[in-house]
């Protein structure tokens, strides 16, 4: 069955830099567009980054554009995201999601499935 198992989250000072994996298996991962998403506490989900199949597109919500780098290897079926120059506003439970079109979307029914979210905490 589809899976996805996000990994590499904790806690960090602000400044400080973490480096998330999503962990797919059952589907063929080269053929989705795989997204990052989060939650902040006591907030809604909202979107972060996502990349196309091949890995060569790349968007950033505004958010985190040009502090979070977003890849993958196809190889391994894994997704990554690079966070840099954390904020205590990135605070939240970090999800991966996949869906087979190009959303920009913060409601979760609009992916076809997503993992149960890593927790990475920003604080002094």
């Amino acid at each position: 069955q589809v899976q996805l198992v996000e990994s590499g989250g904790g806690s960090v000072k602000p400044g400080g830099s973490l480096k998330l994996s999503c962990a797919a298996s059952g589907f063929t991962f080269s053929d989705y567009w795989m997204y990052w998403l989060r939650q902040p506490p006591g907030k809604g989900l909202e979107w972060v980054s996502v990349v196309s199949p091949s890995g060569a597109v790349s968007y950033y919500g505004d958010s985190v554009k040009d502090r979070f780098t977003i890849s993958r290897d196809n190889a391994k079926s894994t997704l990554y995201l690079e966070m840099d120059s954390l904020k205590p506003e990135d605070t939240a439970l970090y999800y991966c999601a996949r869906d087979t079109r190009l959303k920009y979307s913060s409601d979760e029914k609009e992916y076809d499935a997503r993992g149960q979210g890593t927790q990475v905490t920003v604080s002094s």
